[in-house]
């Protein structure tokens, strides 16, 4: 836990200014400094930064905040990951639970508060200790691989130009066993608590010689948000197994939370608005050299949902490139089933399959960047994927082989929290099966072998529409609710759409058209008529066609909530943006007040 009084302290410390400035090229523009959005495309600025409220606002996408926002939707990290940014940049030290809530006198025990403070001290010294290590041992690295000609020329083979050698921090593990031991000189060799050894440079075994984990290898080192070393991957140059071989998992390092050049790539990623996820250090290092930078490669493990919870914070579309072969599509596979619970609406997931005999590196050598650019383009959906591999694992012809895809789909459906996604995924499955959309969301919800006859069910539907289009359609149907309407929300101004015109029309007819006693016999024919000679008639009738189901499969009560939870957040970004158009000397302190109240809420 981190005290409310440190952040609001940190916030009050630090300028927005300079934390933004960081990522985005300001311009200054009167009192505040505009740039182009980083996270929508545009070629106008819309994008403010106010020094004097430290807030930034876009008034093209609505992203708003301070600091410790910026960095959370920039840089894809959490909120404490934010913090501990900020504190290194203003200088102060994140108090720890003890300081803070340990209130034990001194009476020259040592209290459990203060052994946890200790341990939490010892753990960053160690922690220290193992990022000098990981620095000294990369900087051995690449001074053995200018010595070494055999790394020189496998790297030349390989395409790899000295530039992007040097970019990537790449080096060379010499053969031999001692290598490492010999550079530092303070290892005793057998001791297994030794930093050297807690890094996974050297194997230790109680009773015999320790060695170097690396031998005769390229060396690629991994790297953490803060450009640490964390880890190091090795590939072969004489054909031995592993081919690649990585740290094993140690207190800097876990291959599942971690990915090969993702901070690198960072800005790469939001600038193109998508991230490609490779399998190799390779296929990284020479996709950046050919220009593509935007790429990740997983260290040696199966892509993990930590993996997916990072991606989809950078960008909202991931690309995942396998070679096209039997063990590419098992590995495709296995990424698609570990994605279908984090993805959500307005995010999308693809894979693409290298032609055969071909991988990201190969194919960029042969066929140059553009080439590569338009297979990204040709991407298949996760939805193409998921159908074309359950299709090819069944006969589709037979009744059985269409209950057997139903039944291999349906663990995998209920995985999905992406309400629209899955009403659409799961209207594939059913065009495939030849099977009722209601029937099958039955089916699925059931369990049940046989789906029942039913004309109507409670499936997800698409709500891509506005709270003032929900309400309408709501009182065309339960005209008394518009009883329970919060008329303040429907005030007209200079900036209403026609559906908001159109919401505070009918709220008007039907409470004057009708008493509270006969209010619920008004049909939303008879409404439509009413209101059939005014020049909002078209887009009324579009409204009223588009409700597909009935009122007892509707959970009104529901819905009605749910707008008026959008609506009220409608109004507040309108009042935000509002109050920030404002010069600050003219705002009043309870403007400034209501500012801040809405900024938190």
């Amino acid at each position: 836990m981190i005290a409310q009084p440190f952040i609001q302290e940190l916030l009050d410390r630090i300028n927005i200014v300079d934390i933004v400035s960081r990522y985005l090229q300001l311009k200054k523009a009167g009192a505040n400094f505009t740039a182009c959005c980083p996270f929508h495309d545009e070629k106008t600025p819309s994008f403010t930064v106010n020094p004097s409220k430290q807030f930034y606002h876009c008034f093209g996408c609505g992203r708003h905040g301070n600091a410790i926002n910026f960095l959370m939707e920039h840089s894809g990290i959490s909120f404490v990951e934010a913090i501990e940014n900020l504190a290194a940049h203003a200088g102060m030290q994140i108090p720890t639970w003890k300081s803070v809530n340990s209130k034990t006198p001194d009476s020259g025990k040592t209290s459990r508060d203060q052994v946890k403070f200790d341990e939490a001290d010892e753990t960053a010294q160690t922690l220290h200790a193992l990022y000098g290590r990981m620095e000294q041992a990369a900087t051995f690295y690449r001074v053995q691989l200018k010595q070494s000609e055999q790394a020189i020329t496998y790297l030349k083979s390989r395409g790899v130009s000295g530039q992007t050698a040097l970019r990537f921090g790449i080096g060379y593990a010499p053969p031999g066993w001692q290598n490492l031991a010999e550079i530092f000189t303070d290892y005793p060799s057998g001791d297994s608590n030794h930093a050297l050894v807690r890094s996974g440079l050297i194997v230790a075994h109680e009773g015999k010689k320790s060695y170097d984990r690396f031998r005769h290898r390229i060396m690629f080192p991994i790297l953490d948000r803060k450009k640490k070393i964390i880890g190091f991957g090795g590939r072969t140059l004489d054909g031995n197994e592993p081919k690649y071989l990585n740290s094993p998992e140690t207190s800097l390092f876990i291959k599942g939370h971690e990915l090969y050049n993702l901070v690198s790539a960072g800005p790469a990623i939001r600038k193109s608005g998508r991230v490609v996820v490779v399998e190799g250090y390779m296929d990284v290092v020479m996709l950046a050299q050919y220009g593509v930078e935007n790429v990740v490669a997983t260290l040696g493990t199966a892509t993990t949902s930590v993996h997916i919870q990072k991606l989809l914070r950078y960008t909202d579309e991931v690309i995942f490139c396998f070679d096209g072969d039997k063990a590419g599509t098992k590995a495709a596979w296995r990424a698609l089933e570990t994605s279908l619970p984090q993805l959500r609406d307005g995010k999308d997931i693809k894979f693409l399959f290298l032609p055969a005999k071909e991988d990201p590196d190969s194919y960029i050598r042969k066929y140059n960047k553009d080439a590569f650019e338009d297979l990204l383009e040709k991407a298949q959906p996760l939805s193409d994927f998921f159908c074309k591999e359950l299709s090819g694992r069944v006969n589709l012809g037979t009744s059985e082989g269409r209950a057997r895809l139903v039944r291999q789909a349906e663990p995998l459906l209920a995985q999905i929290n992406a309400p629209v996604f899955g009403f659409m995924l799961m209207k594939r499955i059913s065009e495939l099966v030849g099977m009722d959309q209601s029937q099958l969301a039955v089916f699925l919800k059931s369990g049940k072998k046989n789906p029942p006859s039913v004309s109507h069910v409670d499936v997800p539907r698409p709500l891509s529409v506005t709270p003032y289009r929900r309400l309408i359609q709501i009182l065309l149907y339960a005209p008394a609710y518009v009883d329970k309407l919060d008329t303040e929300l429907l005030a007209l101004d200079d900036n209403q759409s026609e559906e908001k015109v159109l919401l505070a029309i009918l709220v008007d007819f039907i409470k004057t058209s009708a008493s509270r006693s006969s209010v619920d016999k008004l049909s939303s024919k008879e409404i439509m008529s009413h209101l059939d000679q005014t020049p909002h008639c078209a887009l009324l009738k579009k409204i009223a066609r588009d409700i597909h189901v009935k009122t007892t499969d509707w959970d009104i009560d529901a819905e009605f909530t749910g707008a008026m939870v959008r609506l009220r957040e409608v109004q507040r970004k309108s009042r935000v943006a509002e109050l920030h158009n404002k010069p600050l000397a003219s705002l009043t302190p309870e403007e400034k007040q209501e500012l801040r109240r809405l900024m938190l809420s």
